[in-house]
């Protein structure tokens, strides 16, 4: 390519990097608008409905009313009872470090009001430095309504929307649900029966203290004293702050007594509001709702033991966010590093071991690149893992790899990727990848930059076997820690090529630039090819043969497109404006025409019951049921754009060894296929601390289930029986 044509091409190419932008800025959108907030992909905007499924709660609420019938003028209290199911936890109004507090959306007759809510006296339960405020056995949420004097007689539905996250020690799950009661209003000389178990709820309630306290903050520490007479017992004290943002959470709380005041001290975290509120825990299930002011207060009197989790303060509890956050960051480094390895980011990776050789050794164009790239990556890891957590936060049952599951955005990945390998191909120019070089001094950094974005993109199908434990960790992490760690991975991923751009001893080796690179460079798109045609056979999985058909036609369409570009090219003429608004409109009209997901459950059914193992559709229920009779159960969870699950099956799960061990054992074997979105199959992974695909689990009659590998072999699974 001589530099004449560079320099004749420089313009058009800089249309192509925009559309190449804009492709990978769809990416997002598609993934934005392709998910709705109960976690399903919608497929034709044409298809108007969507069937949202419910699902079994972990902490259910129930709405009870203290009185059925009601006077008007009156107040009367709900409570939202809630009971965990074993190993479950709720949450306070502040769920500390990590959780969520409930949210009520009420729908309320004409006349009636509703009030703050009132919790009872939490426990605090502190993980590995994490502090939560939580509840572990059933309790009660109790708001008053205000019933208008105007309100007359009859029937008063009360409606409301409520959400909160249920957790384990392990894994949280956002749930919602939308209560409904319906009251009577009486008139007022009609006595009414009270329901006698809200006494029992007040009881738990915190009681209001009565005086002012008085807080103060020096040097990042928090003071408060708090009025209480010396003769009154108290046991394990803890402070639960209401006001976020202020304290730090999982600091140990010294207290101590000082006649009829009591002092805790503990760490402040941020800038301290001029009051604050409230509950002192002064012994099980007994606390005292304040208020406190500024004022000085001095460390005095006798030191009490500490409330809440004191204790595993004392037995390892204390480890700092800082050594969380450092084991969590290494094991996402390394798991990112080993992505390196995986077929699927391969054929991103050929895009930068181009530019690599491009540069032939340069320090300063491999060091900017390298820095361009890992920026790339790093973003997109972190945007990808910020909208998994938005959108569980919204109570959507997804997971890591999430984007996968929507055809939309598999359709754009796969023109990506296609004009990619024409690029590489010859049939057109791009200034990132041009060998003129002016023009890669240019825009070599932003065409790294786009390649590292690309890359993380594909990459999250191939993070099962190495990121389990630190995608798992995410789930029950607060957001910010749970961002370092997506952005750990990404940082893992680029890792190699940091390596070569700051070390000189790997950067000498690398070749210098000849006539050998326009060879190498047509090589690469071979790779892109192959992963184009993975995409297509992803996609026909999800749509059929007859939504695949058109898809085909679309890509057809913009192949034709990159080709008129690219004689324009050889021409001299500049052809970017109309090339970008055709390729647009092509994207964009593939996108609205794009079938819904029309694989049916049938055919899926069909092909599991012809496998070498034979399977049946993982369901709970189904699972319950052939535990109750007591047989083994192998489950296992896969995706058909996984490729370590694929790698599993092909050369462990559907081997004839596994199938005649498994068969001889009666072993029954539930297939989740998490290809499309599931939500049954989302709370289920998160339930065993997973992100993503794949989970493989057996369970023996009247034993836990064993949680296998992520890499699997045929003596892995025979053995179980054996």
């Amino acid at each position: 390519m001589t530099s004449t044509f560079c320099s004749r091409t420089i313009w058009s190419g800089l249309k192509v990097r925009t559309i190449l932008q804009a492709i990978l800025a769809a990416l997002v959108v598609a993934a934005l608008i392709g998910i709705n907030p109960v976690g399903e992909v919608i497929g034709n905007p044409a298809e108007a409905q969507v069937t949202t499924a419910k699902r079994e709660l972990n902490v259910p609420a129930t709405l009870v009313a203290e009185a059925q019938q009601v006077h008007a003028g009156q107040d009367i209290t709900l409570a939202f009872v809630m009971t965990p199911k074993p190993t479950w936890h709720g949450y306070w109004e502040n769920p500390g470090d990590a959780g969520m507090g409930m949210s009520f959306d009420w729908q309320l007759p004409d006349g009636v009001s509703a009030g703050e809510a009132k919790y009872p006296v939490p426990d605090t339960l502190l993980i590995s430095g994490i502090m939560n405020y939580i509840y572990e056995g059933n309790y009660a949420v109790l708001v008053n309504l205000t019933l208008s004097e105007n309100i007359a007689p009859g029937p008063l539905p009360i409606t409301v929307k409520s959400q909160w996250l249920a957790c384990t020690n392990e894994v949280c799950v956002p749930e919602q649900d939308t209560l409904s009661i319906t009251l009577e209003v009486v008139d007022k000389g009609t006595a009414v029966s009270r329901n006698k178990e809200f006494d029992d709820h007040r009881k738990a309630l915190p009681q209001p203290l009565g005086s002012d306290a008085t807080f103060m903050v020096r040097d990042d520490l928090f003071r408060l004293s708090v009025p209480i007479p010396a003769a009154l017992d108290v046991e394990t004290p803890y402070f639960f702050i209401i006001e976020d943002g202020i304290l730090d959470y999982s600091a140990p709380q010294k207290v101590n007594r000082d006649g009829d005041r009591l002092i805790i001290e503990t760490t402040a975290r941020g800038d301290m509001l001029e009051t604050i509120s409230g509950v002192l825990k002064i012994g099980p299930g007994i606390g005292l709702s304040l208020d406190a002011s500024k004022g000085e207060v001095e460390m005095s009197g006798i030191p009490l033991s500490t409330g809440g989790d004191g204790g595993n303060f004392n037995n390892g509890g204390d480890q700092s966010h800082a050594s969380l956050l450092f084991i969590a960051l290494g094991g996402a480094i390394v798991g990112g590093l080993l992505l390196n390895l995986m077929p699927c980011v391969f054929p991103i990776l050929s895009l930068k071991a181009l530019s690599l050789a491009k540069a032939g050794g340069d320090e300063h164009i491999v060091r900017r690149d390298a820095l361009a790239y890992t920026a790339g990556v790093v973003l997109v890891a972190a945007a990808l893992g910020a909208l998994l957590l938005a959108l569980r936060a919204s109570g959507a049952a997804v997971g890591w790899a999430f984007q996968l599951q929507d055809s939309r955005i598999i359709f754009v990945l796969l023109i990506l990727v296609t004009a990619i390998g024409f690029n590489l191909a010859g049939l057109f120019e791009l200034p990132n990848v041009n060998f003129g070089n002016r023009l890669t001094q240019k825009d070599g950094a932003s065409g790294s930059f786009w390649t590292g974005a690309l890359a993380a993109f594909v990459a999250t199908p191939c993070t099962g076997p190495f990121m389990a434990a630190a995608l798992g960790a995410t789930i029950v992490l607060p957001p910010v820690a749970a961002l370092v760690i997506f952005a750990g991975l990404g940082l893992g991923l680029a890792l190699p090529f940091l390596l070569i751009a700051f070390i000189p001893a790997i950067r000498k080796r690398l070749p210098k630039p000849g006539p050998w690179l326009d060879s190498f460079r047509k090589a690469m798109a071979i790779p892109m090819f192959l992963t184009a045609i993975g995409l297509i056979w992803l996609l026909g999985r999800q749509i059929g043969e007859d939504g695949l058909a058109l898809s085909l036609i679309f890509l057809l369409l913009i192949s034709l497109i990159l080709w008129w570009f690219g004689g324009g090219q050889a021409k001299g003429l500049s052809r970017g404006t109309i090339t970008t608004g055709a390729l647009v409109a092509a994207i964009i009209g593939g996108v609205l025409l794009l079938p819904g997901q029309q694989a049916t459950n049938s055919q899926r059914a069909a092909n599991a019951s012809s496998a070498t193992l034979p399977s049946e559709p993982f369901s709970e229920a189904r699972l319950s049921e052939l535990r109750a009779a007591n047989q083994p159960v192998f489950a296992y969870f896969t995706a058909d754009w996984c490729i370590t699950c694929k790698a599993n099956e092909a050369a462990a799960v559907q081997r004839q060894e596994t199938a005649d061990a498994f068969a001889a054992a009666n072993v029954a074997v539930l297939m989740g296929d998490w290809t499309r979105p599931d939500p049954e199959i989302s709370n289920f992974l998160e339930k065993h601390g997973r992100a993503g695909v794949p989970l493989y689990l057996y369970y023996a009659p009247g034993k836990e289930p064993v949680i296998l590998p992520q890499i699997l072999t045929v003596s892995t699974l025979t053995d179980l029986v054996a």
